[in-house]
């Protein structure tokens, strides 16, 4: 596969128009080729929601049906993430929704492409565009779905077992991380999946009662 074959590794910073609105950033980034992983992906997936939203959730990167629509968190993720934010009274229309990594890495499984998680290299490339999203918003709250995203803003040391439903303050924002919802999703027991969700939910919760 070409991103195998000669992968590279540039920032996107110099490709980040200064002085833009958010929806010149998102046209900017629709052209990214900073790093290798635009061979793969069918498009970038930029992030979406409103512009002044006061709570900006951030995933590890677009999957594969995020990929052939270009907008993020359409697929099984985030009909799980739709029905937390339901329970927890939180209007998605109100919300900005993001990745850290904004094209789909994979790899062949017969016919179906799977999801291969993004290495440091790859998040490091694409964290000029997420730094100005959250620029750009100046959210309340800032919501990494999933180790990823938590790593991405808070360090690589950043552990979510062992922090998971904490607020920190950052150079983003006030963060807190949560399971990403593919983790909800991948539990082996109807009875698993419940009880992550009863948590998932339970973490939106906390995120409403700080704006």
């Amino acid at each position: 596969m070409p991103v195998q074959d000669a992968p590279y590794y540039e920032s996107a910073e110099p490709l980040v128009p200064k002085h833009a609105d958010l929806e010149t950033v998102r046209e900017a980034a629709a052209g990214c080729r900073a790093c290798h992983l635009w061979r793969l992906g069918t498009q970038t997936v930029f992030g979406e929601g409103a512009p002044k939203a006061k709570v900006v959730f951030v995933g590890e990167q677009p999957g594969d049906k995020e990929d052939l629509a270009g907008k993020p968190f359409v697929g099984p993720s985030g009909q799980t993430l739709n029905k937390a934010l339901e329970e927890a009274g939180i209007d998605r229309d109100e919300v900005y929704i993001t990745n850290a990594v904004k094209h789909f890495k994979w790899e062949p499984s017969g016919s179906r492409r799977i999801h291969k998680k993004p290495n440091q290299k790859e998040i490091a490339a694409c964290h000029p565009w997420l730094e100005e999203e959250l620029r750009l918003i100046q959210p309340k709250v800032v919501v990494c779905l999933g180790a990823t995203a938590a790593q991405a803003l808070l360090g690589a040391s950043f552990r979510l077992t062992q922090h998971r439903g904490e607020f920190f303050d950052s150079p983003s924002g006030t963060v807190i991380a949560t399971l990403h919802p593919s983790a909800v999703l991948r539990m082996p027991t109807e009875e698993q999946r419940e009880s992550a969700m009863q948590g998932f939910i339970s973490d939106m919760k906390l995120v409403r009662q700080k704006f």
